[in-house]
């Protein structure tokens, strides 16, 4: 009773006000992070007193007292329920169905065109996937349903979508002058290539010896080469 009395003695100047802004603070945390709050108050207000702590703010001595051990040692600890409750994913139930599911989806994958993610696309659906493990002769308590097994594709870093090429880029003003200076490099070309003295009088080289013939094809004469 005595060390009560101490203890409340010893109690620091805090308004109500101050006191409830602490409280609320507190309220909004769990776990170790709540813990380690409580712990720095307690310090700073209450000497390290896990009781003061609980008759100035209305927080759990054991809990202060857990979070000043933790902040000493630097060892936080985890609760039974986060470590062990709720249900586990059906990939860490199923292990070897999960590896088989993954070498599927990879058979049907392909990287993202574009390379600016790390998303594989994949034409395999769940229907699919949960049809083609049936065949490699998994049942159906270890089968998931259609949308877990949709879940679980994603989680692995699959997303279905219709499998493409990469799609050529769009045309831009440079494609047109592009084009427009080979068509006028061909239609020069060409017409270098078709002169008047070829179409009026055409040569023929025969043996070493050139004929040169008109188009009436009237006269021939044969000039030396």
């Amino acid at each position: 009773m005595c060390m009560h009395d101490s203890t409340l003695e010893c109690r620091p100047s805090l308004s109500p006000s101050q006191i409830a802004d602490l409280r609320l603070a507190a309220s909004q945390m769990s776990g170790p992070k709540r813990r380690a709050f409580e712990a720095e108050m307690a310090v700073k207000y209450c000497g390290g007193n896990p009781l003061l702590a609980e008759t100035l703010f209305g927080w759990g001595r054991q809990t202060v007292a857990l979070g000043l051990a933790e902040r000493r040692t630097g060892l936080i600890c985890l609760g039974a329920q986060s470590a062990f409750s709720g249900r586990k994913r059906w990939e860490d139930q199923f292990q070897q169905a999960a590896a088989a599911l993954r070498q599927l989806a990879d058979a049907h994958a392909q990287q993202d065109p574009t390379f600016r993610t790390c998303v594989t696309y994949t034409r395999l659906t769940a229907q699919a996937a949960l049809q083609a493990l049936r065949e490699q002769g998994y049942s159906e308590e270890q089968l998931p349903s259609p949308s877990t097994m949709a879940e679980v594709l994603n989680r692995m870093g699959f997303r279905l979508r219709k499998v493409v090429k990469a799609k050529p880029q769009k045309k831009i003003k440079e494609t047109d002058a592009i084009f427009d200076n080979i068509k006028k490099c061909t239609s020069a070309s060409i017409r270098a290539a078709v002169s008047p003295v070829a179409t009026t009088k055409p040569v023929i080289m025969i043996w070493g010896v050139r004929r040169s013939m008109s188009l009436a094809g009237s006269s021939m004469r044969i000039a030396p080469s």
